[in-house]
């Protein structure tokens, strides 16, 4: 058979992701603050891309609020673009105002005073080396300690032994031993132990209860406390109950951390992508516009484009790009914009109960709602819902927490699982602590709610909203 070449036509269907699409796509999961970073730097490696002047978007915004009064004239005939590619001004006609903006924001909020911001905070380890340099002029002691101190976490505890700690310096373990004793007597107290029993055992004396029965339940007995089983720790003790309760309290008192207080957790600061409001008796959503550079093309270098302009060939071909980018970009981000808002009204009209009456209202969605209620693929709404936050009169809530599975009830409607655990709560801080209610219990009390559920379900919830058993919830006086 002979081999020869051929040609054929066929046709076929493709999804096809274009650059376009491609950074449509990238920018919808970004949030408010990852999408200002891009668009900064965009603006840097594009000459195109500028940002509009507060001042000239206030004195548009002002302008526009006037003729909403007057009568519009009548539109004077646009000039003709000189670029020979019209497909971008049918695509872009509405990008390629000079002064086109999203959303003029309504006005310009101060900064904070800067006496107002902290630069740095002290961190245990500064306070201790702080102590340590106050106590001993000895090189020796101050090396050591140098050491011990560099070997503490974040909670006080120490995580290296005296071996391990000697090898680091070729010292002797006696004198580790002597150092670390002196360190154990900083601020906070109990920092420097190498496990929860010295930690309680050196708060415990410092208190002057060396050889009480507070010390003895901490040194020999822990786990029975840690069990609450308080009556088999009386018996060893030789204690009534009511006499074993005051050395429980006191060893309740104690901080099984001590170092935390000096690494405090950074404070992780919400920036809401929407704000539910409230307007007469509907819920509107607004997108937080706020440190989004409002852009636009610049006018500079698009008259490069302008065929009696005398800039060479290469330059055009270079500005034509730029140009092209730019104006996939605007288009993107407005894009961006529309399907987030599209989303969040969806979202509203959902869980419009729960933006009335709180948590308890929350009723059970999936994305496969909000994506057929607005006519859009469910991978696009998670990306949407993707670290975005929304603002409602009931908090903050990331826009994933109002997607829930749903559990039927015994009177026809679907209970979001948000709501059980909820339930779930209110009813342990309801208990008795003498008599705390086990899992079971719970299945009963939410049957009678109408609620069918298993007792592996409540326990998981439970364990999620970490909740201890029912024999650890329990105190026997």
């Amino acid at each position: 058979m002979a081999i020869s070449q051929k040609l054929h036509t066929k046709l076929v269907q493709k999804l096809i992701l274009t650059p376009s699409l491609q950074q449509a796509i990238k920018l919808l999961p970004m949030s408010t603050i990852e999408l200002a970073d891009l668009l900064n730097q965009e603006m840097v490696e594009n000459p195109m891309l500028e940002e509009v002047p507060v001042e000239e978007l206030q004195a548009t915004e002002a302008t526009a609020n006037t003729d909403k009064a007057e009568p519009e004239p009548e539109a004077a005939p646009a000039k003709a673009d000189t670029w020979d590619d019209s497909d971008y001004e049918y695509f872009f006609g509405d990008y390629l105002d000079d002064g086109y903006r999203p959303k003029a924001p309504t006005e310009v909020k101060e900064l904070p005073p800067i006496e107002n911001t902290l630069s740095t905070s002290s961190s245990l380890s500064d306070h201790l080396l702080w102590q340590l340099s106050l106590q001993t002029d000895d090189p020796l002691v101050r090396e050591i300690g140098l050491a011990v101190i560099g070997n503490i976490d974040d909670d006080g505890y120490l995580v290296a032994s005296v071996d391990e700690i000697a090898a680091m310096g070729d010292w002797a373990a006696a004198d580790v031993e002597r150092v670390l004793a002196l360190v154990q007597q900083f601020d906070p107290v109990g920092v420097a132990a190498r496990d929860l029993q010295e930690c309680l055992t050196l708060q415990l004396r410092h208190l002057g209860l060396e050889g009480t029965p507070s010390e003895r339940i901490v040194s020999d007995h822990l786990r029975l406390l840690q069990n609450h089983q308080v009556p088999e720790l009386a018996r060893r003790l030789g204690l009534a109950v009511d006499e074993l309760k005051t050395h429980i309290d006191i060893i309740r008192e104690l901080d099984p951390k001590p170092g935390s207080k000096y690494n405090p957790s950074q404070s992780q600061y919400v920036i809401p992508d929407v704000y539910v409001v409230k307007v007469e008796d509907q819920y509107v959503a607004v997108l937080n516009e706020e440190g989004l550079p409002q852009l636009r093309i610049s006018p500079v270098y698009r008259r490069l484009l302008d065929k009696n302009n005398e800039a060479s060939d290469e330059t055009r071909a270079y500005v034509k790009d730029k140009f092209r980018s730019a104006l996939w970009l605007i288009k993107s981000v407005d894009q961006r914009q529309k399907t987030i808002h599209k989303v969040a009204t969806s979202i509203i009209n959902f869980q419009r109960d729960f933006l009335d009456h709180g948590i308890e209202h929350l009723r059970p969605l999936v994305l496969r709602d909000v994506a057929n209620d607005i006519g859009m693929h469910e991978s696009t709404v998670s990306r949407v819902v993707n670290n975005k936050y929304m603002h409602t009169p009931q908090g903050v809530f990331e826009m994933k927490f109002f997607f829930h599975s749903g559990i039927s009830s015994s009177f026809g409607e679907s209970v979001s699982s948000v709501t059980i655990k909820q339930r779930i709560r209110k009813i342990v801080e309801g208990e008795d602590p003498r008599k705390p209610l086990s899992d079971s219990k719970i299945v009963s009390i939410l049957q009678n709610e109408g609620l069918i559920l298993a007792r592996r379900t409540i326990a998981k919830y439970r364990e999620e909203l970490k909740i201890p058993t029912s024999n650890q919830r329990k105190v026997l006086y």
